[in-house]
């Protein structure tokens, strides 16, 4: 009886950001920001966004994928007969790239081209109603 409540796995991920002081959201949830961990239950990939004042919104899929000793096989004897705890902590590090404003030439000349495309009327590629709504008599 003593053997069986011995068992014990831990499972952790901490993300860190260069430079720190990212918000950090998990499969749509916020976090907080770099350097954070969190506790988790489940393998599996995990959608992570982070952004930042001045640096490019990162947006990553990373794969959890469980270690060799808590898989089907053998996840009864790590979760309940080890007599010590396991522990699979991972470390994610993410570079944070500066914004990069776009040329003011190119941005003049794409203001220009919607300037025209708007005391024109419609855009072009909304000029031709879609085949699927001629069914419905429009």
């Amino acid at each position: 009886m003593a053997l069986a409540s011995t068992g014990c796995v831990e499972r952790r991920y901490t993300i860190r950001s260069n430079p720190p002081g990212a918000l950090v959201y998990v499969n749509g949830e916020e976090i907080g920001t770099t350097p954070v961990s969190r506790s988790f239950t489940y393998y599996g990939d995990r959608d992570i966004t982070l952004i930042q004042d001045g640096f490019e919104t990162q947006r990553v899929t990373q794969p959890m994928k469980a270690p060799w000793w808590d898989n089907l096989f053998t996840e009864f004897f790590s979760e309940n007969l080890t007599p010590w705890t396991m522990r699979d902590e991972r470390e994610l590090n993410f570079d944070m790239l500066p914004v990069q404003n776009a040329p003011v030439g190119d941005l003049m000349g794409r203001a220009e081209q919607l300037r025209t495309e708007g005391k024109s009327g419609t855009p072009a590629a909304l000029t031709e109603p879609k085949r699927w709504f001629r069914w419905f008599g429009q």
